[in-house]
């Protein structure tokens, strides 16, 4: 079995040094009409390759681009809809982040591309395979405030049009891993069907990709089963939120691949080689595919200063190499 190292999705994209500040001040004078679009752009594009660079140095087999270009993972993918206005400021799950919230007003429409031209980007500066990330529909419709008629599983629906447009671009462009987001489905279990439909929809226009689906900030125990019956090729679990997973993976194996979320991408504290190698040794015998994604339990990239994401990953990366040997 190959065990690999992998991003989760966003990294920080300001630092403690001073040139590593320049996206919170390009940002800053955007908003306030100092600079036009095109140098913005180009500072983004500027941190985009930074942080795909400290992956590389990290050692990684799978980087993202950070995210640096993402306002937030909700607004980031309705701000482009027709029939979608973007609201005030809610709490992201029970973390200390908070996204701008989507009121839906009308059918959606995707105007444009909303990740197509952030993977090609990242595609062309970096060494090693990108994976692109995109919030999924379940999640995307659960999050918004819907005031037009019909019901939610029709909001759910358009959603899934939305991001399987998305992953099809994605796929076109070149993209051998998508990864698909979806942190709300573990803490409404009773939408299961709802978020099923949507999952097999986008599903089916992956093309030549691969498809992971992510999920994080709780307990995907319950739903273990459930998950892996799904047409994903991977399923990425947060091991942080879920202390029985380890022995709910063990009594019941698996045979698709799976993100490993061992290493707390909220908590600046470095994990224990020992403690992560542990429960690496109880889960990989009974897991029957041919790889496993060593990763963050989420982003990193609003929770964890610059400085200790990169030794997160370094550290994670050097637990994967010593893991090889459990195979």
């Amino acid at each position: 079995m190959e065990i690999l190292t992998a991003s989760t999705g966003s990294y920080p994209r300001i630092g403690d040094r001073p040139e590593q500040q320049r996206h919170r001040q390009a940002y800053a004078q955007h908003e306030r009409g100092e600079i036009f679009d095109e140098e913005f752009k180009r500072v983004q594009d500027e941190v985009t390759r930074e942080v795909i660079e400290e992956q590389l140095r990290a050692g990684l087999d799978v980087v993202t681009d950070g995210q640096v270009r993402w306002h937030d993972p909700i607004s980031h993918f309705t701000r482009k809809l027709e029939g979608c206005e973007i609201d005030g400021l809610l709490r992201f799950f029970d973390t200390n982040f908070y996204f701008r919230q989507p009121v839906i007003k009308g059918k959606l429409v995707r105007r444009e591309s909303i990740s197509e031209h952030e993977f090609t980007f990242a595609k062309e500066v970096s060494s090693k395979p990108v994976k692109p990330v995109v919030t999924g529909p379940y999640t995307l419709a659960k999050l918004s405030i819907n005031r037009r008629s019909g019901d939610f599983q029709s909001l759910v629906d358009e959603f899934a049009g939305v991001i399987s447009q998305e992953v099809r671009e994605l796929a076109k462009a070149g993209a051998e891993l998508i990864q698909i987001d979806e942190s709300a489905i573990l803490k409404n279990l009773s939408d299961f069907q709802v978020f099923e439909r949507a999952i097999q929809k986008v599903v089916t226009e992956k093309g030549k990709a691969r498809v992971a689906l992510y999920t994080y900030f709780g307990d995907a125990a319950p739903l273990y089963q459930k998950l892996l019956k799904l047409p994903m090729d991977v399923l990425g679990l947060d091991f942080t939120y879920s202390p029985k997973l380890p022995d709910t993976i063990a009594r019941l194996g698996c045979d698709k691949d799976l993100g490993l979320g061992l290493i707390d991408g909220r908590n600046t504290k470095l994990e224990r080689e020992k403690q992560v190698l542990d429960v690496l040794k109880l889960i990989l015998p009974v897991i029957k595919s041919k790889r496993v994604y060593l990763n963050p339990s989420c982003g990193l990239g609003d929770y964890l200063p610059r400085e200790i994401a990169f030794k997160k990953l370094q550290n994670m990366v050097s637990i994967a190499e010593k893991a090889g040997g459990l195979t």
